[in-house]
């Protein structure tokens, strides 16, 4: 027998609803971290060697100063056109527009503060305690709206019923105008963090202001009305008038950005531009100083990325006669070679700036090992496996390198290992299933209880599927 719903239970379901299912969207959201999540959810994450260890620098006396150094705050950037940065547990998200459009590296740093702040005042943490508070507000709400609404259907008396459903309605509105405000509070609590971390490191509040000022803007030319009471974040007008008076008292606030660390940034506007949108974007950026070196650097990329590879070389060595020691423009000489098929060569490329880069990225070391593979004989093939496990060593969930070394390992013959890097792979990309097939495959090849064995046990263990209760 089919039951309909009772009236009561109705009302109920229709107010509750109206709360739940936003606020458990972000309870999923919170709750997600890490590569192999973001890589199953298609979040189009970008590795770059320059870029990360630009943004580390920004990030490392921020973070010293917000007592998170010894945290484990990984900076992730994410391939987006849009202005924006957020956090996820102890990862920081950062758009590669946003790295694109700021001109100064104190609008960057000055982000990094803001989303460090959120991170130090444990804000994630909070709103998941809020939303909890919220649901049961909308929760206990409804119950009332529903006992007045039932008491007016059994007296006839058809206004206090309406009135019931008000209750219900209004007792929703009531929670998440309450999340709404708490989320508010939490925005102002990091900006004041963020003046904090500045202040502390000695740097410049007048980049943030500027992103700030750039966010009042854009929502001026939208043309929208907003009420700021359905929003999460404070007005931008507001955020600034709250933050001017107290960034201008600091002693740091007129001190400018390095001028090396400026066209560090401005060398990254260039990869992003010319990687991202191409030639015209490039033009747009520099077409105030088009001979300058961020230009000749995009000029170089697109050239590399759309002319040919001859053409590319020429324009990149020319950079690195006049910057020998820049790491950067010896990893793009690498790419060049690839292109042009002298993978010996590029070898050689990628090892000089490996040499050179002070970070000794991770990243550099893997490009140097898929260099080797192209190269294609046995002895290349030993040294990419040392190259990409030492690699792997400090980057341990590159879902790219362990295809290379899977590759590698195939080269050599070494079947079980091959299987075990492709699990590796596909965990670290989120699929699952497929983890749990190559991991039981290679487990058959090793001796039980070698370190090869146990983790291929772990990546079957933490594979399954969770049974749903």
């Amino acid at each position: 027998m089919i039951h309909s719903p009772s009236p009561r239970s109705r009302t109920f379901r229709s107010a509750f609803r109206r709360l739940v299912p936003p606020l458990a969207a972000v309870q999923l959201f919170l709750a997600a971290s890490g590569p192999a999540l973001a890589q199953q959810q298609r979040l189009p994450i970008v590795r770059d060697a320059e870029i990360e260890a630009l943004v580390r620098d920004y990030a490392r006396p921020i973070l010293g100063a917000a007592g998170l150094q010894k945290a484990g705050v990984d900076i992730i950037l994410v391939n987006d056109r849009g202005f924006n940065a957020f956090v996820v547990g102890r990862r920081m998200f950062i758009n590669t527009g946003a790295l694109m459009t700021a001109e100064t590296p104190g609008e960057i740093i000055g982000v990094i503060a803001h989303e460090a702040g959120h991170i130090a005042g444990r804000h994630q943490e909070k709103l998941r305690q809020q939303l909890e508070r919220a649901q049961t507000m909308a929760l206990v709400a409804t119950l009332l709206g529903v006992g007045a609404a039932v008491g007016g259907a059994l007296s006839g008396n058809g206004g206090l019923a309406q009135g019931g459903t008000g209750i219900a309605a209004g007792g929703s509105e009531v929670a998440r105008r309450t999340l709404l405000g708490y989320q508010r509070a939490e925005e102002i609590a990091a900006d004041r963090s963020a003046l904090t971390y500045l202040e502390k490191t000695g740097q410049s509040a007048a980049g943030m202001l500027k992103t700030f000022q750039r966010f009042q803007s854009a929502l001026s030319l939208s043309g929208a009305r907003i009420d700021p009471y359905q929003i999460s974040h404070p007005m931008p007008r507001e955020r600034i008038s709250n933050l001017e008076t107290l960034a201008r008292q600091s002693r740091s606030f007129g001190k400018p950005d390095p001028a090396a660390l400026q066209l560090r940034h401005d060398l990254m506007r260039a990869k992003i531009a010319a990687y991202m949108e191409g030639p015209a974007a490039t033009s747009r950026l520099f077409r105030n100083d088009p001979l300058g070196l961020p230009a000749r650097y995009a000029d170089a990329i697109n050239t590399h990325l759309r002319g040919s590879p001859a053409n590319a070389l020429a324009k990149i060595d020319a950079l690195i006669r006049e910057n020998p020691n820049n790491p950067y423009f010896h990893e793009m000489r690498g790419e060049a070679l690839i292109r042009a098929n002298k993978p010996a060569e590029a070898a050689k490329a990628y090892g000089r700036a490996l040499a050179l880069d002070p970070s000794k990225s991770a990243i550099i070391q893997i490009q140097r090992g898929q260099a080797l593979l192209a190269v294609g004989d046995r002895d290349s093939a030993r040294q990419a496996v040392k190259d990409i496990r030492g690699a792997l060593d400090r980057d341990r969930e590159n879902a790219a390198a362990y295809r290379h070394l899977a590759q590698a390992y195939g080269m050599l013959g070494d079947v079980a290992e091959a299987e075990l890097a492709t699990a590796e792979a596909s965990y670290y990309s989120g699929a699952f299933q497929d983890a749990s097939i190559f991991a039981m495959r290679a487990q058959q090849k090793f001796k039980p209880g070698s370190p090869s064995w146990v983790r291929a046990q772990d990546i079957i263990n933490t594979s399954k599927p969770r049974k749903k209760k």
